[in-house]
Formats: structure tokens, C-alpha cells, sequence
């Protein structure tokens, strides 16, 4: 496992290239940058090579699905030597870090997530060529924790202090099947009625996920008897009702707004053509903005569950072979309101504005959907850059000319949020 020094930047140097406070907010259209701030924003410009290093070097280290543990105890490592207060790793695998306030102010959350979809034995040494790097989860999420590392840097490194509290966090279980289980334990468990703000960094790009997409996901098994595809024929197949499940399935209509989706992912089952299968099964992913929205299409996602099944035993009614469904959740993710109005949501289009872009907003399902359904200001940013192939084997992540953006980006919003004037 690759360590990784942290030497010091030379922040007089640093600090005498930057424009003055007046003069920056002049160049982009927003605000000013707090004098206390400027120091470590340049710094995370100059030093854009060191949060390079961390992108690439924490993403050869393997994270399948719950399997986390040796990247985490790597982040822990470098939360230490980072000078991070109280670091350490909670119930469910999260890595955690502090900064703590000088004053009664806010606690803050900036969070990346540990895990990747690719499964163990997956070849995740870095390709790079120039300002691109190629590797499966290069993106999503190591650039997440890439900035988080480089804001407690720069952060520590200018001796900057905040009125509230910054925990600089990695979650487990983001993606899939992991069902958001790393930032459910902080929000019930580990730091249940402490956070005030959330902030998740995830990918790449410089936008802002604002509102939480719900989804419920199911596995839904069909089974009988099986028999020969001759010899036994006449009686109710697994693999027909579910077809008719998944035919009446297709044929829902959904609303465009607010954004309903649905998806049969997967399908299984069977042992050989001349056979009538005894099992099959099929995974079903449906979201929505709305959590209405949702409730409805599951409901009628249910009901056709039933559909398909009177619908098969009636074609065969003559058999008395069983057949059967039985359902397993595989996870649900709740969404909740958020306006675009909200705190939060401003002043990360404010800090944007100040750095010399304007960032769009939307919705997505991220380890925020859990702080807004539980009614706590919470978005996810971009990391900056520039990604393509998230939860590919050919996903790449290119810095550009301007990828420090997304760092600096990241510590105006933690530190505003922290009370920072």
C-alpha cells in the first residue's frame, strides 16, 4: 500500500500570487473571497500535483462492494498525517476526521464515498497520459476523495479556522447493493443529531445535485416444479410469467415531471432449452424525484406482479403444479424536498460564482438523499475536471487546465457554511 508524504507549501509565495479580494470578485462576477480563505484557495491551485497523487494512488487501492476496509484504513492513515482531530473508523467501515470550530457554529459534512461497483480482482492500476487518467473509479468516487484530502490540507496548512466544526468523512456503501448503509449509520447512528450541513463530492464536473431521486429496488423470484420441455409441457413456467410481468411492466406510463423511471436490469434463470425452468428472477429498478411518484409506480409494480401470476396459472388452468412469487428488497433509497432556494443550495451557486463559473443544479441519487429526506440541507458537488465511463472498465478523468477548481470550489462551500464571514 503506497504512503504518501505531506510536505508543507510555501504559503508567503503562495499568497503573492493572488489577486486581491476586491479584484477577483471584479474578474468573476462574485463575491469576494474572505482574506482568511485566499491563502489556502491558492494553495490548492499551486498544489493541484499533490491532489493528483491522492486521485491516482488511493484508486489503485481495491474498494469492491463491501470490501472498503483497506482503502479506508489507508484514508484514515492520511487524515492523520493531515493533523485531522479524533480520526478514526466507525461502526460500519466510515472513515472520520476533524477540524474543529472556535466557536458555536454549524457542524459541516464534506464527504466522499470509499467504494466502486467493480468487483474483487478488477485491475485498477492508473493509466495516465498527460492531464488523463484511466481506471475504473477514477471519477466516481476517487476524485471525491481526492478533494476532500486536498481541502483538510489546504485548510491545515493555512491555519484556518472556522466558528463551526468541518468532518472531513469517507462513507462505505454508496453505490448498489450498498444501499447508502455508510451514510445511513452517520445519520442514525454515528453522528445522528450533530450535522447541521452535508456536502457529498462524487465525480466529475463542476454542477451540484440538489434534490434527491428515490428509487426502490427489488429482486422478484418466480418458481414451480419444473420438467421437461415436452414431456412435462402444460404446466405454469417461471420463465412466462415473469415475461408477462416484465411485458405489463413496459407498458406503464410515467410522468415526465416530475422524473419517474423504471428498469428491468436483470433476468435469470433456467437450466437448458428442452427444460421448463423451475426458478427465475428478475431485478427491478424504479425512481423518482417524487416520493408520491414512487409510491404509486410500486404500487402498480406490485399489482402486475399478481397480474402475471393469475395470468400464467390461468393459461394452464388445467395443471396442478404450483407456481409462485416471492420478493426481496434489494434496497430503497428515499428522496425528499429541497428547494433550489435553500441555504445550502445558494451558497454553493454563490462560491461558483466567485471562482468564475455558474453552476447548474439537478437530481440525482447520492449519499445525499438521505440527509434531505430526514429535512438536513445537504447537495453533492462535482470534484471538478472532466469524467466519462462512471462504473465502466474504460471510466477516465481528465484535470484539464482547471481541475483545482473543484477543490476550491469545495473549501469555500465548507467554509461558508462553517460560519466563515
Amino acid at each position: 500500500m503506497m504512503r504518501i508524504d505531506f510536505p508543507k507549501l510555501a504559503l508567503a509565495a503562495a499568497i503573492a500570487t493572488i489577486p486581491s479580494s476586491a479584484a477577483f470578485a471584479q474578474q468573476s462576477g462574485g463575491a469576494a473571497i474572505p482574506q482568511t480563505l485566499r491563502a489556502a484557495i491558492e494553495s490548492l491551485k499551486t498544489g493541484n500535483p499533490w491532489t493528483l497523487e491522492q486521485q491516482q494512488s488511493i484508486c489503485e487501492i481495491p474498494a469492491p462492494p463491501f470490501k472498503e476496509a483497506d482503502r479506508a484504513a489507508e484514508l484514515k492513515h492520511r487524515f492523520e498525517a493531515l493533523g485531522l482531530a479524533n480520526v478514526r473508523i466507525d461502526g460500519e467501515g466510515n472513515v472520520i476526521g476533524e477540524r474543529r470550530g472556535k466557536g458555536s457554529g454549524p457542524t459541516v459534512v464534506l464527504s466522499g464515498h470509499l467504494d466502486t461497483v467493480f468487483p474483487e480482482g478488477t485491475d485498477v492500476k492508473v493509466r495516465r497520459e498527460g492531464t488523463r487518467f484511466a481506471s475504473p473509479g477514477i471519477a466516481d468516487d476517487c476524485r471525491g476523495l481526492a478533494v476532500v484530502l486536498s481541502v483538510a490540507r489546504a485548510m491545515n496548512d493555512a491555519k484556518i479556522t472556522t466558528p463551526g466544526t468541518i468532518l472531513f468523512v469517507g462513507t462505505v456503501g454508496e453505490e448498489g447493493a450498498g444501499n447508502l448503509r455508510g451514510v445511513r449509520y452517520l445519520f442514525q447512528n454515528e453522528l445522528r443529531g450533530k450535522i447541521d450541513y452535508f456536502i457529498s463530492v462524487d465525480g466529475a464536473g463542476l454542477g451540484i445535485t440538489s434534490r434527491a431521486v428515490g428509487s426502490h429496488r427489488y429482486r422478484v423470484h418466480f418458481a414451480g416444479p419444473g420438467g421437461h420441455s415436452y414431456g412435462a409441457f402444460g404446466m405454469p413456467n417461471p420463465i412466462h410469467a415473469m415475461g408477462r410481468a416484465i411485458a405489463m411492466f413496459a407498458d406503464i406510463q410515467v410522468p415526465r415531471s416530475p422524473r419517474t423511471t423504471f428498469n428491468v436490469g436483470m433476468v435469470r434463470g433456467g437450466t437448458s432449452v428442452n427444460s421448463i425452468a423451475a426458478e427465475a428472477s428478475m431485478d427491478v429498478d424504479m425512481r423518482s424525484e417524487s416520493a408520491d411518484e414512487l409510491a404509486k409506480l410500486d404500487a402498480k409494480f406490485h399489482a402486475i406482479l399478481d397480474s402475471a401470476l393469475a395470468a400464467e396459472k390461468h393459461r394452464w388452468s388445467g395443471s396442478k403444479a404450483p407456481i409462485a412469487i416471492a420478493v426481496d428488497t434489494i434496497g430503497i433509497r428515499p428522496t425528499g424536498a429541497q428547494a433550489d432556494t435553500a441555504h445550502i443550495v445558494q451558497v454553493a451557486v454563490g462560491a461558483g460564482k466567485t471562482l468564475g463559473f455558474t453552476p447548474r443544479t439537478g437530481a440525482s441519487s447520492t449519499d445525499s438523499n438521505i440527509p434531505i429526506s430526514l429535512g438536513i440541507p445537504a447537495i453533492t458537488i462535482d470534484g471538478g475536471g472532466h469524467g466519462r465511463g462512471a462504473h465502466s472498465p474504460d471510466e477516465w478523468y481528465d484535470d484539464g487546465s482547471d481541475g483545482y477548481l473543484g477543490p476550491q470550489w469545495a473549501l469555500l462551500i465548507a467554509a461558508k457554511l462553517a460560519g466563515v464571514k
